[in-house]
């Protein structure tokens, strides 16, 4: 029977700071030489803060701190090498004190800002976990479907602001829901929270396209009510677009709240799908009690649908130009959803310049030529 191992031996995996300490303490050596060789009255001793201080710049508190004690070391030992009467004079200690004391500072202060790195690590990871919750990621294939998305946020490191796209599989069709919630910040991303989480819960149950619009605006209409600015409900409002498109018939139905239209891609003809029934957006229905009627469209296989916010076609250059959307997308029409969500997002931010104003999402959906 092999003895078991009390303490287990653990290997830390090299990291590039690592090789950088080499320059620190070849830094304390050449200082300790060069003080050596100077004399007396030319102290060279104080320069050795450079090396805890350099070292705090890329490595963590505990490397920072046996650097400093390893520069405090080095300027003792040249004290002694000089002249032991050295160490008891008043100059010399107060070398010792100051190198002792900026490098607590720096080490404490490294010590912080580790702890505070590692504060924001988790943070940032529950908070992408929430994200992912809520905006969850579409599936490539839904039934007959090829589904790809995009979704950029203004707010960094954010996966998920105001604008919100969903899927969900009924027994012979797929729906689909893209939406822009008013406003920005929390309260958008709460608002959009609640549209997704309800179209999730009804969008298999509500047979009927429009009793499933008329459920999401109760939601939204019932939220407002609740919320905690009640001076905002009738200033509150959600944009949304939600789809039915069957398995084995080459249509779909759609329900259009206040968003910017769809643009069906057939061969090289772009067509915009005006809503012919359009509905005020979600959250106003209390005001004008809308009759949700659905529109239906033909999509034939082979043909590419694309979803989209207002963050999409309203996307400025910094010369001031709208995106072209539907100009652009004519040139797309014989890609892949994968490959046409990705064209999109590289050309968006090249017009804007590498930063939107506002979030913007887009779906691509093509029914697949085999059904």
């Amino acid at each position: 029977m092999r003895p078991r191992r009390l303490i287990p031996h653990r290997h830390r995996p090299w990291q590039a700071s690592d090789a950088l300490l080499a320059f620190p303490l070849g830094l304390i050596a050449a200082i300790m030489v060069a003080d050596l060789l100077t004399p007396i009255g030319i102290p060279m001793g104080p320069l050795l803060v450079v090396a805890p201080a350099i070292t705090a710049s890329f490595a963590g508190a505990f490397a920072t701190a046996m650097v400093a004690a390893i520069a405090v070391v080095g300027l003792v030992s040249v004290g002694v090498i000089l002249d032991q009467h050295l160490l008891s004079t008043m100059y010399f200690q107060s070398q010792i004190i100051s190198l002792v004391v900026v490098s607590v500072i720096v080490t404490a202060f490294r010590y912080l800002r580790d702890r505070r790195v590692r504060e924001l690590a988790q943070v940032r990871t529950v908070s992408e976990a929430a994200q992912r919750v809520v905006l969850r990621p579409l599936p490539q294939r839904l039934g007959p479907l090829r589904v790809a998305s995009m979704y950029l946020a203004t707010q960094e490191h954010a996966q998920i602001g105001g604008d919100l796209y969903a899927a969900a599989r009924t027994a012979d069709a797929t729906r689909l829901i893209v939406g822009d919630v008013m406003g920005k910040g929390l309260t958008a991303v709460s608002d959009a929270a609640l549209l997704l989480f309800a179209f999730r819960e009804a969008a298999h149950r509500q047979a009927a396209l429009s009793d499933l619009v008329t459920y999401l605006d109760h939601s939204v209409c019932w939220n407002l009510a609740e919320s905690s600015e009640p001076e905002k409900a009738g200033e509150c409002f959600i944009t949304a677009v939600i789809l039915d498109i069957p398995d084995a018939q080459p249509r779909m139905r759609m329900v259009s709240c206040g968003h910017p239209p769809p643009l069906l891609l057939r061969g090289r003809q772009v067509i915009t799908l005006h809503a012919m029934c359009p509905a005020p957006p979600l959250g106003l229905g209390d005001l004008a009690a809308p009759d949700y009627r659905a529109d239906t469209f033909t999509l034939e296989p082979g043909d590419l649908l694309l979803l989209y916010t207002d963050g999409v076609v309203e996307a400025r250059s910094p010369e001031g130009l709208f995106y072209p959307l539907a100009e652009r997308a004519a040139s797309w029409a014989g890609d892949t959803p994968p490959a046409l969500v990705h064209h999109l997002r590289a050309d968006l931010l090249a017009h804007v310049g590498g930063r939107l104003a506002d979030d913007a999402a887009a779906i691509a959906v093509q029914r697949a030529p085999d059904h």
